[in-house]
């Protein structure tokens, strides 16, 4: 019977995209431009729900205890790789809970602020830190999301002392920013992009090693601190058990949502690179990841409270 319903999938039945975190934020937006490509190329509803906090550990929890029938679909977040190192207790296993499907898109941060601050390169932000340690501060969506670990990154790199202002969430950190009550942000590209274009944020450097081809003029954080590498990124993930059938399905359709030139336009303009990949290389990412950032989080002793 398995394989009739995975054939018949999604048989007229809405599809549920669990986000971990708030509306707003990169994570929300690439996911609803994907979604919305996919419910039109399925003729069901995909529906973007935003189930946060813990980190993005109660989202992605909750999709790990989901029934495996290819109706509830996580956005993957950074911190499926991350949050273990970070929690004692996560309430899912990155690799033992579930297929991951597809990376769907790969996302630089960007250091942002207040057009007010006295910052014009990332130089100007090292030296400043040097010579006011516990002065500087930099605003982040949530223990453990690539905005925050940028922030320990980049003390841990230059031997500074700065300090973490965290969020619930990409939008309500992005307020405080636009009111100067933070120094600085690494937030996603696709989050603050169109602050940026407007004049009510500045950027100053991205935190991909190489320049990025949606902010070519913004100099890699890598060019002042040697290593710095940064990007956030985007897939989907199901439970386990999910048929082999559904999970081939969805991430053939997610590859082909992504080469549709309407929704690169979409992706791209909020900064994010389409990527579409198969099973096995975002399961191999995946691990990839979680060896890089364990690294890091256990050399800087960093622990979600």
């Amino acid at each position: 019977p398995h394989v009739g319903r995975a054939q018949a999938w999604p048989n007229g039945r809405n599809i549920r995209v669990i986000v971990a975190f708030p509306p707003g934020g990169g994570q929300d937006v690439v996911s609803r431009i994907i979604c919305d490509k996919l419910s039109r190329m399925w003729g069901v509803g995909v529906v973007v729900e935003n189930k946060a906090g813990a980190g993005g550990n109660l989202g992605i929890a909750d999709v790990a205890r989901a029934e495996a029938n290819g109706e509830v679909i996580l956005t993957t977040p950074p911190g499926m790789t991350t949050n273990p190192f970070l929690y004692d207790k996560t309430g899912f296993d990155p690799l033992n809970d579930f297929t991951h499907v597809s990376l769907s898109a790969l996302v630089p941060n960007f250091v942002v602020m207040h057009p007010d601050k006295p910052f014009k390169t990332m130089a100007d932000i090292v030296s400043y830190a040097k010579t006011n340690p516990g002065k500087l501060t930099y605003a982040h969506s949530g223990i453990g999301t690539t905005i925050h670990l940028s922030g320990e990154l980049f003390k841990y790199l230059t031997r500074t002392d700065i300090v973490q202002v965290p969020y619930r969430g990409s939008a309500p950190a992005l307020q405080d920013l636009l009111a100067a009550r933070v120094d600085i942000m690494f937030d996603n590209i696709s989050a603050s992009m169109a602050q940026v274009k407007a004049g009510a944020l500045r950027a100053i450097a991205i935190t991909t090693a190489k320049r990025s081809p949606n902010a070519p003029d913004l100099p890699p954080v890598a060019d002042t601190i040697p290593g710095f590498d940064v990007s956030s990124w985007f897939g989907f993930s199901v439970p386990k058990k999910t048929p082999e059938a559904i999970v081939a399905k969805i991430a053939a359709d997610t590859k082909i949502a992504l080469s549709d030139p309407e929704t690169k336009a979409k992706l791209e303009a909020t900064g994010a690179e389409p990527v579409g990949s198969t099973t096995a290389e975002f399961t191999a990412f995946v691990q990839k990841e979680a060896d890089v950032w364990g690294k890091v989080i256990r050399e800087a002793k960093i622990k979600a409270e």
